[in-house]
């Protein structure tokens, strides 16, 4: 089905519910909502956009953003979401790999995009929702694309990720039996973009008449955030593990336990043991995890706020250190090169199938191959699984140090690390080592008015982990370099490895 009929849905059950805010500003209720995207639907085909047909969206947070996305999906195009804070030459490139025929942008982009592009500020946008509105989205198939998800591309360019209508309904679906519930008097709060993991979950909260917010600062400002949600209330939002750290070190700063607040979904990265101990001390039983892909979105493991908050069973630290249980709409396997499953405890690639994973790469036959085998799609991680089913990431495959010819997962040192009162953040990767293969380093950010002494690590480590574990070097930075998500880029550090030996 098109994503768009539940928007139309929820606007004939719901026509007064506020729908579209900035801040604590009603800017339409989900009769306005609908029928904007309605009138762009029509304005969109009158300029040549057929079913099928590529559209980008180019746009830091702003409601319109939603606007565009449904006008889109009314007119039956395929949405290319790209992230506002991309370099216009990054998103060039994605929109001429897409074969986007127009892209919806903010401002302009500081560089000439091959394609048509429609300013939300300009004439031409707001004559686009005074066109006679559709009648009806177009039909949209099951199996039909309508979101082209690029990758972040932090190991080379990034790849179109096909995502299909069933794909969508499949990911709600599980949202609602394993992540969270949604009511009408709750709100989604976009703090994280808008082109990835916080605008897929949009599709939840319009299916029930939710409200959705963009901040007035249009991103992640902690104090925002933790002023803002008790004037909203029932406030809920993804975030990265990053910007929970930082949201709360500002609650910790100022006495807020995150008043107002529902539910905050974070993923898209690791989630370090000692952090998630203290969000729940500091703010409590707020929190759900969940570990997905852009190939399998938001959908392939999670872990309840019971289970993040839980600390009477015998093994809650491993279960909190884990990324959960397999999520309803897809089997999970720890498997060998060969595809064979695993016993119970053992590390090997983590494999997923079912209704959430993607169609394929959108025109690259060569890497849909590679990924998807056997009716599983291999995601690149690491992990293990115990007899209770619950998934504990170690790291990407291409991450894992070989020392000695032992395997090393950089995760588990950065936990040890974490656990010292001096370190704020840490990052391990493997250098090139003429005796055992390659060595641990560690990469070190002080804790605020910390000083970090290596040898005091290196004896924190010993007492932690395996001595063979323990980082052969630290290296203290005054910060980590990271994408636009938040991710930590070990790319760079080895980068910077290699022209140091160079």
């Amino acid at each position: 089905m098109n994503p768009a009929e539940w928007l139309v849905r929820t606007a004939i059950r719901r026509p007064h519910a506020p729908a579209l805010m900035r801040g604590e500003e009603v800017l339409a209720d989900y009769a306005t909502f609908a029928e904007r995207a309605a009138r762009i639907g029509a304005g969109l085909g009158a300029r040549g956009i057929a079913p099928g047909d590529r559209v980008a969206i180019f746009m830091k947070n702003r409601t319109e953003y939603l606007e565009a996305l449904y006008g889109a999906w009314f007119a039956g195009a395929v949405v290319v979401p790209i992230n506002g804070k991309l370099h216009p030459r990054e998103a060039e490139w994605i929109i001429e790999a897409s074969g986007a025929k127009l892209t919806f942008v903010t401002a302009d982009p500081g560089a000439e995009l091959k394609t048509e592009t429609l300013d939300i500020e300009s004439d031409a946008y707001r004559a686009l929702i005074e066109q006679a509105p559709m009648a009806a989205p177009v039909p949209i198939a099951a199996d039909q694309t309508v979101w082209l998800f690029y990758t972040s591309g932090t190991t080379g360019r990034p790849k179109g990720v096909k995502i299909t209508s069933g794909n969508i309904q499949a990911m709600c679906l599980g949202y609602f039996s394993d992540v969270d519930s949604v009511e009408e008097e709750d709100a989604i709060l976009y703090a994280a973009p808008m082109s990835h993991g916080a605008g897929l979950y949009n599709f939840m909260h319009v299916m029930r008449a939710a409200r959705h917010v963009v901040p007035l600062s249009g991103g992640f400002e902690a104090e925002e955030i933790l002023d803002l949600a008790p004037r909203l209330g029932n406030v809920s939002m993804f975030a990265a593990p990053t910007m929970i750290r930082r949201l709360v070190d500002r609650a910790k700063a100022s006495g807020s336990t995150g008043e107002g607040i529902k539910t905050i979904v974070y993923g898209g990265g690791p989630m370090y043991l000692a952090d998630i101990v203290e969000a729940v001390e500091v703010m409590g039983p707020r929190f759900v995890q969940i570990y997905g892909q852009g190939e399998s979105p938001m959908t392939i493991t999670a872990l309840s706020r019971a289970l993040v908050a839980d600390r009477s069973h015998p093994r809650w630290r491993e279960r909190l250190a884990s990324v959960g249980l397999a999520h309803s709409p897809v089997s999970v396997r720890i498997a060998d090169g060969d595809g064979n499953p695993l016993p119970p405890g053992q590390t090997g690639e983590i494999l997923v199938r079912g209704a959430a994973v993607m169609a394929g790469y959108w025109e690259n036959p060569e890497a849909t191959a590679n990924a998807i085998r056997g009716g599983w799609l291999w995601t690149g991680d690491m992990g293990a699984m115990d007899a209770d089913g619950f998934v504990t990431l170690q790291d990407r495959s291409k991450d894992v140090i070989i020392s000695g010819g032992t395997n090393i997962y950089p995760r588990e040192v950065e936990e040890a690390l974490l656990l010292h009162p001096s370190v704020h953040e840490a990052a391990v990767i493997g250098t090139p080592d003429a005796e055992w293969g390659e060595s641990v380093l560690a990469f070190v950010t002080p804790a605020p008015g910390a000083e970090i002494d290596p040898a005091t690590l290196d004896r924190h480590c010993r007492e932690s982990i395996a001595r063979f574990k323990r980082p052969k070097a630290y290296r203290v930075v005054a910060a980590l370099p990271k994408n636009n998500y938040g991710k930590v880029l070990k790319t760079e550090l080895r980068r910077i490895i290699e022209e140091e030996r160079e």
